[in-house]
């Protein structure tokens, strides 16, 4: 069927006929053809989004080179044929006028760039340069890469093949970290992305300070809701009534950072009164007595105290718990660096999900299905790193994943490490990790889709890293905060534009793979990562490691290397393979715990062995001084952070963030509900940007409130600059994980300025 298309039906379809215009105006005169010329028979490209990480499969609808709508892909599991608001705003993203359009060399000073627009071989070569006088004056590991982003994987291929191993993401110490090593020390295992939760099946759904819904999990979502619609019951334990909350049969509105007190007393009353599941403890872990004995303090009446929580709630929700075993799920969701014991505390949670029996079990965590493509073949080894270059995250024995924090605290270090005493280094952290000898400094950061700006806590101390650097690279969609202080800019298209890695996901009822291929030619001079990364590499003398001819090349060889069709897969844009799935205990299906025991060890002696607790306790945190308030921040369900707030189908909905406050606390401080305010953190520091205030009932009095990803400082994306203010550039003391390194990004206390 084909569908006749004007210019006026694109201005509907793109949100508003004022963005849309904006959009014509500054788009390529090869692009505007289609709306002039006849039309043409619509083609459906199946391809995955990359508004956010959930990936949903979706359908591009293209006329005349152009598309014109998209629509969730039905066979993927991620979206089951449905997309969210912000996969919705593909087209936004898409022909966003202020895209970055061609390679930039910035001729001033960082932070205050003067730009020069380039070619791609001024533009590579001048990095090639940069970089190989780096290999030559420190080695190749003074270059890391901060990544973010189904593309990031071709940029970490390419530091590899360079000699570095130095490659990181915010999405481990500054999100899921705490989360994943709480549960790796527990279970062997991480829950997974998208988690491994069951919960459409579930009878009984903990959440724990997780906006669920808020956040636009897609395919999570719907399972949440049919779980509810089944019959389900749930609590949820948040200092703000959200959405998920004003569904919930019990809102535990908890004094914020009081949250292990809460676990604690779950944990005492669930092996006091014998409710845990005794013959699934018998069969697969070990350590209860241990954990009995640890817990007797951490009784619902001491709880009741710090948390604000009444005991007989707390009483009440442990027994309920039990009373619905297994068949429940206690989840912390995804976003867990907050306080900085966030491991400990996500190890409190698995241990709850431990004791009642969840693991393996319908309505629990399920056995995630078996799967996976193997890389291209014949890709030579990657060349060996320097064995007198100590770790370095040794300070954080349990950093599954390198941190973006200590990248940046060694870049702020003086001079190439050579020898044990090279170094003067500048934190505790990085004198502790430099015991036996001197990490290396970092000269050079590649950053790929990471908005470092608004990503890591203390803006100051990333400056200062990045004005120490030889070299700073920026491949981005966006010119973003970040940007402004790179010394080379390369534009990359969309993911509507490009072939890139594909995407796999471990579900309950099967094993999924998904592609990414171009719905349209890339628009300007953005290039996709697989082909900037094989012409860098070219002029590298790196080529042996980019054998592929061009990206579908790529995937194509990956397909048949692993036996997986791919002309299907390109045309229905999903392969699920149901052979490779077993979500539930049973006798022939046992599970397997990657412990140091074998089992699931409620008693960690890795943790022992390292110094640390063996089971969780209890310590507290700062509450907020007076005139003070706590800063707490989630999600918009129309925003993936700053990545959209310049997608103008999405910003005309929600253009700004607003500052939630409980209404008693904002009438006690003389405020009006839709006012203009700044805010003011304990250093003295003033917001650069304004926010409204929103009178709530639903947010405790010593708190407020507000959704993460504004306040961006870019006058090159004109939607999103100086609109509202980001949580994250208020946030300049914060404490670090012990165990793995992430940082407290909920340790931020503010006041509000009026009349400025």
């Amino acid at each position: 069927m084909s569908v006749k298309l004007s210019r006026r039906s694109f201005l509907k379809v793109s949100g508003t006929a004022t963005a849309g215009l904006s959009v014509a105006a500054a788009m390529p005169e090869k692009f505007l053809s289609w709306a002039e010329t006849g039309q043409e028979e619509l083609q459906q490209i199946p391809t995955f989004c990359e508004l956010c990480f959930w990936n949903c499969g979706l359908i591009a609808k293209v006329q005349n080179g152009k598309v014109v709508k998209v629509d969730g892909n039905p066979l993927s599991e991620r979206g089951r044929g449905r997309l969210c608001g912000r996969g919705n705003a593909a087209l936004g993203s898409l022909y966003d006028p202020d895209r970055l359009k061609y390679p930039m060399i910035n001729t001033g000073k960082r932070g205050e760039p003067k730009w020069k627009r380039a070619s791609w071989d001024e533009a590579l070569g001048l990095i090639a340069q940069k970089l190989q006088a780096i290999k030559e004056k420190c080695g190749p590991e003074a270059v890391a890469l901060f990544s973010h982003g189904t593309g990031g994987a071709f940029w970490k291929h390419l530091l590899k093949a360079y000699g570095s191993g130095n490659y990181t993401a915010p999405s481990f110490a500054q999100c899921r970290g705490p989360r994943d090593v709480g549960f790796s020390l527990t279970f062997g295992d991480e829950v997974g992305s998208p988690e491994y939760y069951d919960f459409s099946k579930s009878r009984f759904i903990v959440l724990i300070g997780s906006h669920l819904g808020e956040n636009a999990h897609n395919s999570q979502v719907q399972d949440f809701v049919l779980g509810l619609d089944r019959g389900a019951k749930l609590c949820v334990v948040d200092p703000r009534l959200s959405n998920a909350a004003a569904k919930a049969d019990y809102w535990l509105p908890i004094r914020p950072a009081t949250d292990m007190a809460l676990l604690l007393a779950w944990i005492n009353v669930i092996v006091n009164e014998g409710l845990y599941d005794a013959d699934y403890l018998q069969s697969y872990a070990t350590g209860l007595p241990e954990l009995k004995t640890a817990v007797q303090e951490y009784t619902p009446e001491w709880a009741e105290k710090e948390t604000d929580i009444p005991a007989a709630t707390i009483y009440t929700v442990a027994r309920e718990l039990a009373a619905n075993k297994p068949n429940v799920i206690v989840s912390g969701g995804r976003f867990s660096a907050w306080y900085g014991d966030d491991a400990q505390r996500s190890r409190a949670i698995a241990i709850i999900n431990a004791l009642l029996g969840t693991w393996g079990r319908p309505g629990g965590i399920y056995l995630p299905a078996k799967g996976s493509v193997p890389e291209y073949p014949g890709i030579p080894a990657y060349p060996e790193h320097r064995a007198d270059l100590p770790t370095l995250d040794a300070p954080y024995p349990f950093a599954f994943s390198q941190t973006t924090t200590t990248i940046r605290e060694v870049t702020i270090s003086e001079g190439c490490a050579t020898g044990p005493s090279a170094s003067k280094q500048t934190t505790t952290s990085i004198r502790q990790a430099t015991a036996e000898g001197a990490p290396h400094q970092m000269h050079g950061w590649l950053v790929y889709g990471c908005n470092l700006l608004k990503t890591m806590p203390d803006r100051n101390e990333t400056i200062k890293a990045i004005q120490n650097l030889d070299l700073i690279v920026a491949i981005d969609i966006l010119p973003n905060d970040i940007i402004n202080w790179a010394d080379v800019v390369l534009p990359e298209c969309t993911y509507l534009e490009r072939f890139d890695m594909l995407s796999t996901g471990k579900f309950r009822d099967s094993f999924e793979i998904s592609i990414r291929q171009p719905a349209v030619e890339p628009m300007w001079e953005s290039k996709p990562s697989w082909w900037i990364t094989k012409e860098l590499a070219k002029i590298m003398g790196l080529e042996s490691y980019f054998p592929w001819k061009d990206g579908e090349d790529y995937l194509r060889t990956r397909c048949q290397t692993g036996n997986l069709n791919y002309d299907e897969l390109k045309k229905k844009g999903i392969l699920s393979l149901n052979d490779k799935v077993n979500p539930y205990i049973t006798e022939t299906n046992q599970p397997e715990f990657p412990t140091p025991s074998g089992k699931i060890e409620l008693y960690s002696t890795q943790l022992a062995e390292k110094g640390f607790d063996p089971v969780p306790k209890y310590t507290k945190h700062p509450q907020p001084p007076t005139g003070f308030l706590r800063l707490l921040y989630g999600r918009s369900p129309l925003h993936t952070f700053s990545r959209t707030t310049n997608n103008f189908m999405l910003t005309d909905l929600v253009p700004a963030n607003s500052l939630m406050i409980n209404k008693k606390t904002a009438l006690m401080l003389g405020l009006t509900n839709g006012q203009e305010v700044r805010l003011e953190n304990q250093a003295g520091f003033k917001s650069p940007g304004k926010v409204k205030v929103h009178f709530s009932q639903r947010l405790r009095e010593d708190c407020v409130y507000m959704a993460h990803g504004f306040g961006v400082h870019s006058k090159g994306m004109t939607r999103a600059d100086n609109k509202g203010i980001g949580d994250e550039e208020m946030l300049d003391k914060y404490t670090i994980d012990p165990l793995m390194g992430g940082t407290s990004m909920r340790s931020n206390f503010v006041k509000i300025v009026k009349g400025i």
